[in-house]
């Protein structure tokens, strides 16, 4: 198991005379959780999770760490080269990401979103590629099954991997084998930076948390976590938080 000091990426830091002039009120230099970067964030050797409301920027921010650490925008390794739109942020070409002494052995940007243009590009590729991804095409599993099995296949021990919103495509079941999946490979040295909205994940033990919001990203506990809270409150009496929130329409 890695310790505080074994991670891959120890910190990020946003350089803001990298900054392009006249656009830091502009997306997405205005986003509080960019301009929080320009105070040096540090990660956690296993597991940190950016959680916040929809437009809060932890996407952003995860995708341009993702960005800068040699990764394809759209997902996969850093060996992949697949674009269908030039959509990501200016963002990683302003952040410094301070390495540990560990260099990953592989590494991984998944994205909900994008599993099917990967599957699409995997299959287009001379070699076969398949056998690391559980030897069968992801197109001809659904949804949830083709991100696990890039979860239990091609994500292994000692790696840098890069989540955003894995929720989006698992199950309570799905989220629950993902959550085991990152604790298993994190034991072997792994090292997780996630964006997700899902309490499941964010109840892992050793995360650090980090809360994007008007505050910018502030590091808080799993019972202190938005979603985790009104979950809870939901949960205790939904017919009565459901009758309220029709009653305001």
């Amino acid at each position: 198991m890695a310790g505080p000091g074994d991670a891959f990426v120890r910190a990020v830091r946003l350089h803001r005379d990298r900054v392009p002039e006249g656009e830091d009120q502009q997306y997405p230099w205005s986003l509080p959780a960019v301009r929080a970067l320009a105070d040096t964030v540090e990660l956690h050797a296993e597991l940190t999770l950016l959680v916040g409301a929809n437009a809060s920027g932890k996407s952003t921010v995860l995708e341009a760490m993702a960005v800068a650490s040699g990764l394809n925008p759209e997902g996969g390794s850093s060996n992949f080269s697949f674009a269908t739109r030039a959509s990501h942020s200016p963002l990683a070409d302003a952040l410094t990401l301070i390495r540990g002494a560990r260099r990953p052995r592989t590494d991984f940007f998944l994205r909900a979103e994008s599993v099917f243009t990967m599957a699409s590009y995997l299959e287009e590729l001379p070699q076969d590629p398949l056998a690391s991804y559980g030897g069968r095409s992801l197109h001809e599993q659904s949804h949830g099954e083709s991100f696990l099995s890039i979860a239990m296949h091609r994500l292994g021990p000692q790696g840098l991997y890069f989540l955003d919103e894995p929720e989006a495509a698992l199950s309570f079941e799905g989220q629950l084998a993902l959550l085991l999946r990152m604790h298993d490979l994190a034991q072997t040295g792994a090292q997780w930076i996630v964006a997700t909205h899902s309490p499941v994940l964010a109840a892992y033990p050793a995360a650090r948390i980090l809360l994007c919001d008007d505050a910018g990203l502030t590091p808080i506990a799993y019972d202190d976590v938005p979603v985790v809270r009104d979950l809870r409150r939901f949960l205790q009496d939904p017919e009565r938080q459901v009758s309220l929130l029709l009653a305001e329409r």
